[in-house]
């Protein structure tokens, strides 16, 4: 998918009740999905993971969702294509309603780089996510502290000038 279909998800007005979560930072087309329309609008791909929960321990689970990366690129990332290696700048922090936050390279996802298959998950276990929120996944992580529960804001941004 290209970027979801026109709707009046930017009023906020608009509610289905189902929960949601924004695209937004530097990027040509911020949107808001809910977990439906992340199911219905992009190839659905499986993760059999294994991970470490520092409160629940050893974890086994199956989730089905669409690419972080398709989604944002739906977006429109603002890169600039006369600055070599512009994308490697790009970071992208994803926010959820579990408290929790973390953030991963605009590089750990590109197919041109290390093309992890980092998902934005619709289901867990055979269950819909709809009223409970999409879940990061990051199937490489043997620490589960980067799988964020109920995504409500994923930010794509560049990274500034580090040097002192």
């Amino acid at each position: 998918m290209s970027r979801p279909s026109a709707t009046s998800r930017t009023d906020p007005a608009f509610s289905t009740g189902a929960a949601s979560f924004t695209v937004c930072g530097d990027v040509a087309e911020p949107f808001t999905l809910t977990v439906a329309e992340l199911r219905g609008g992009w190839r659905q791909h499986r993760a059999e993971v294994t991970f470490d929960c520092a409160t629940s321990g050893s974890q086994q689970h199956r989730f089905e969702g669409a690419l972080l990366y398709d989604v944002i690129r739906a977006a429109e990332p603002v890169f600039n294509p006369g600055r070599r290696k512009d994308r490697a700048r790009f970071l992208l922090a994803v926010s959820g309603g579990d408290g929790h936050h973390t953030v991963v390279s605009w590089a750990e996802i590109d197919q041109d780089f290390a093309g992890s298959p980092i998902l934005l998950a619709t289901r867990l276990d055979g269950l819909d996510l709809d009223t409970t929120g999409s879940q990061l996944v990051v199937p490489s992580d043997r620490c589960g502290a980067r799988y964020v529960s109920a995504i409500t804001s994923i930010w794509t941004g560049a990274c500034g000038d580090l040097t002192a």
